[in-house]
């Protein structure tokens, strides 16, 4: 038997100096893809075809190619063959229309902006030199309203609370009586209250000039300055109440402070009556040293003016304003130096020195009953007379609405807008001035005008406040006027009466009425008998005391 010869050869052993790995390519990988090594992949055991090796599941892809599974280069073991899926896991690219949205966007923003101010530019070159400067407080007015846009609400996206202030500092030794809130108010009703009784009539009015019936935003009056006299008496310091305390009545009042009572739950700012009672009888007075005459502007906008300091646009200098502006406006429209109107007695207030100095008014006592223990007496007023179309004599009382501001009283300008949409300004007006207007209207129904007449006047520039021009007159009946502005006078009975009985219980003293000045609230102060008076009055109200106890 031969025997066989085996040859073994051993392999060639390729020798790197450099380092590790093959020098070259074997002749049989020739020609083949070679997937490139990731140096981000974990290396962990050599052979682990299945991933079966590590359970936790954050490890089962850490073999799985770079470029996505389900390449030629994936592995796929055939057991598992049936339950695997593919996952699509290349990146999603956005469609060609909606690449760029966000910087083409800023861009046609950017653009706008630059189109609007060259525009601007270019109307201001084209404008003459007054309506330059108009355009260029519109354009100033727009940024600052913008910028208060931006500021107006806080991190919770609520409007800040402004507070007001007090009408009078209420001191650490007054005490709370009562609390009477609006929604209660609103809901009382004092209905069929019979019509009052006249027991004085005094003063003279002149005539109303109907020539400014005509007066339109074309033909445009300027406002006059008038110095007249406007006496503003209050209950306790009237002669002729002092008078009457000894015959009629039992509660005494004005027609301001009463309409302030009666609209007060339509008032936003701050405001305060005196009350005092003397014997069985009650007093309601306004404090010497208030603002209490002053009339507000825009005080039920929803935006009230909320300028500080000197701006001629706070509440208070546009009070000062409005006041002045009804004054003079009241005055203008009468013929004055003519014939006038009178009744047999002469004004009680009018001194010697001011003969012909005293603005025209009348005043009729008038005396309503509102049950069997309270007879009102008050004191109202009638600002002209007019002859009416059958001739005959009727009583009117003139107000006039203020326009300060267009972009600040609701946008509505009255130059361009009161000729053809006098309902649009009115009802602006409405909402912007409810209490003042309401307030206006009781005391036209309390004293028994046939007519009310309004007035628009406005400023001839929005940065001037002694310049004014009357724009147009419009006229109402009163009972037609509270109809229309949803001024229900059983209500307006009815918180009288609720405030005159809870007066009515307490005993003899001085007391304070007051709004508080955040909250839809009246409160009812104790308060000593010498306050809101100084020494040099003191004499004179022991007097006039005596004088109303004697009554």
């Amino acid at each position: 038997m031969s025997e066989t010869t085996y040859h073994f050869e051993p392999p060639v052993i390729q020798d790197n100096p450099n380092g590790w790995g093959p020098c070259s390519l074997p002749d049989q990988f020739k020609d083949m893809p070679y997937q490139q090594f990731s140096k981000n992949d974990r290396l962990g055991k050599v052979a682990d075809w299945t991933g079966n090796t590590y359970q936790d599941r954050r490890y089962a892809n850490k073999y799985q190619s770079q470029f996505g599974a389900g390449s030629q280069y994936a592995y796929f073991h055939e057991e598992d063959e049936t339950t695997f899926q593919l996952v699509d896991t290349t990146r999603v690219h956005k469609p060609m229309h909606h690449r760029g949205r966000f910087r083409m966007n800023q861009q046609r923003n950017m653009r706008n902006r630059e189109r609007m101010k060259q525009a601007q530019l270019a109307q201001m070159q084209i404008l003459s030199k007054m309506a330059k400067g108009r355009e260029r407080d519109r354009i100033q007015q727009v940024r600052k309203w913008q910028k208060q846009m931006r500021h107006k609400f806080d991190n919770k996206g609520q409007a800040p609370i402004r507070n007001r202030d007090a009408s009078v500092t209420v001191r650490p030794e007054w005490q709370v009586i009562e609390e009477m809130d609006f929604p209660r108010l609103g809901k009382l009703s004092l209905p069929n209250i019979a019509d009052p009784r006249d027991v004085y009539c005094c003063g003279a009015v002149e005539y109303y000039d109907k020539s400014y019936d005509r007066v339109t935003c074309k033909l445009e009056k300027p406002l006059q300055r008038i110095n007249r006299i406007f006496h503003k008496v209050t209950t306790t310091d009237d002669p002729i109440i002092r008078q009457l305390t000894k015959t009629e009545g039992t509660v005494f009042a004005t027609d301001s402070i009463i309409a302030t009572l009666m609209c007060a739950t339509r008032s936003v700012y701050s405001w305060d009556v005196v009350v005092q009672r003397v014997g069985n009888k009650l007093f309601f007075d306004k404090r010497d040293d208030s603002e209490f005459d002053l009339l507000t502007v825009n005080e039920t906008a929803a935006e009230p003016p909320h300028e500080e300091g000197n701006s001629i646009n706070s509440p208070r200098n546009l009070a000062l304003e409005a006041t002045f502006i009804n004054h003079n406006f009241s005055q203008q429209v009468l013929k004055m130096g003519e014939e006038k109107y009178s009744f047999d007695n002469v004004n009680p207030f009018i001194q010697a020195d001011e003969e012909g100095e005293v603005a025209s008014v009348v005043y009729r006592y008038r005396m309503w009953k509102l049950g069997d223990t309270v007879d009102l007496v008050i004191r109202t007023e009638h600002d002209a007379v007019m002859l009416g179309p059958n001739n005959d004599f009727q009583f009117i009382n003139i107000k006039a609405l203020n326009e300060w501001d267009p972009r600040s009283s609701g946008c509505i300008d009255w130059r361009q807008k009161l000729d053809t949409q006098r309902g649009a300004v009115l009802a602006n007006e409405l909402k912007n001035n409810s209490c003042k207007l309401a307030k206006w209207t009781v005391q036209a129904l309390l004293a028994g005008s046939d007519q009310i007449k309004f007035g628009y006047v406005s400023r001839v520039h929005v940065r001037d406040s002694a310049k004014h021009a009357v724009l147009g007159t419009q006229q109402f009946k009163p009972k037609e006027f509270a109809d229309q502005i949803n001024l229900n006078m059983d209500n307006a009975w009815g918180i009288l009466r609720c405030i005159i009985d809870q007066c009515m219980k307490l005993k003899e003293g001085k007391y304070l009425l007051m709004k508080d000045p955040n909250k839809p609230v009246i409160r009812l102060y104790d308060i000593p008998d010498n306050t809101f008076e100084t020494e040099d009055e003191d004499e004179d109200d022991d007097d006039a005391d005596d004088e109303l106890n004697e009554g």
